[in-house]
């Protein structure tokens, strides 16, 4: 009989992507060789990552990944290497929130999720705890987390705002986060939101279909000499483009993207509809 070491997700996220390892192997009824055939490496390099006797690489992530048909999902675990590697926060994310406290214009698109900016506190909150039980970060990181995005918001507070343009995937709106009361919070923020003077809410809805031309998020910034800034994340990491060749196709594909989605009234009566029940 193997005499398996026990394992301690909780003492740090490099225990838990170990032990989340060995979780997902088990549930698919594997060995650690069986599991090493299908991503390149041996057996024991397996257990001593599953017992954090050694630490994950990012090829690693991706071959473990590709195997557990879990590439590209917020599940991955190149995406949980890369929030060990770099804590809570995405590489490059830090030097864009630079940017985005002094911008003068910013423009975003979100997936799946309220975007950041104007996410509610508790919203923010049962994300990041939704993180800690998933072992894809500490509870201090949530804690960093959520208290980063607060800072975020409070910076955009200012005498002069900057004009924020936000379109959103019909699926941010749809998708319960937190139970109903945090739902209808956060949605009635959203209606809140959409009667500043200096802010334009839309949503794409789902049956634009192929029109959709963006399908990843993307953060664009106008800065006060007219430069422009852009950000997308990938699974693992973020990237900062300040590259007018490149930057000015994303900028279009954004205007075209808001041809396309509803306009802020039809996207608020949305809303609305959703917080009654009624759509």
């Amino acid at each position: 009989m193997v005499n398996l070491k026990q394992l301690n997700p909780d003492a740090s996220p490099q225990a838990a992507y170990g032990a989340r390892l060995r979780s997902v192997r088990e549930a698919h009824g594997w060995r650690q060789d069986e599991l090493a055939k299908r991503v390149g490496y041996s057996g024991r390099h397996i257990s001593a990552v599953e017992t954090c006797c050694k630490p994950p690489s990012r090829r690693f992530s991706h071959a473990v990944d590709a195997a557990l048909g879990l590439a590209g999902t917020a599940e991955s675990f190149e995406r949980e290497w890369a929030q060990i590697k770099n804590g809570s926060l995405l590489e490059g994310f830090s030097e864009y929130v630079g940017y985005e406290g002094r911008a003068v214009e910013i423009r975003q698109f979100e997936i799946g999720i309220i975007p950041g900016l104007l996410q509610t506190p508790e919203y923010a909150r049962v994300l990041a705890n939704s993180a800690v039980r998933r072992g894809a970060i500490t509870p201090e990181q949530a804690d960093e987390r959520v208290a980063f995005l607060a800072a975020r918001q409070a910076a955009l507070e200012r005498p002069q705002p900057p004009m924020l343009f936000v379109t959103m995937d019909e699926s941010c709106i749809r998708r319960p986060v937190g139970g109903w009361s945090v739902m209808d919070a956060q949605l009635r923020h959203l209606v809140e939101f959409a009667e500043r003077p200096d802010t334009l809410l839309q949503v794409a809805p789902f049956d634009i279909g192929e029109r959709r031309t963006l399908n990843y998020p993307v953060n664009l910034l106008m800065m006060a000499d007219r430069t422009l800034v852009a950000y997308a994340e990938s699974q693992s990491q973020g990237h900062l483009d300040r590259e007018i060749s490149s930057v000015m196709p994303i900028l279009k594909a954004y205007h075209q993207l808001q041809a396309e989605a509803l306009s802020q009234a039809a996207s608020v009566a949305m809303i609305e509809q959703l917080r009654k029940g009624t759509s």
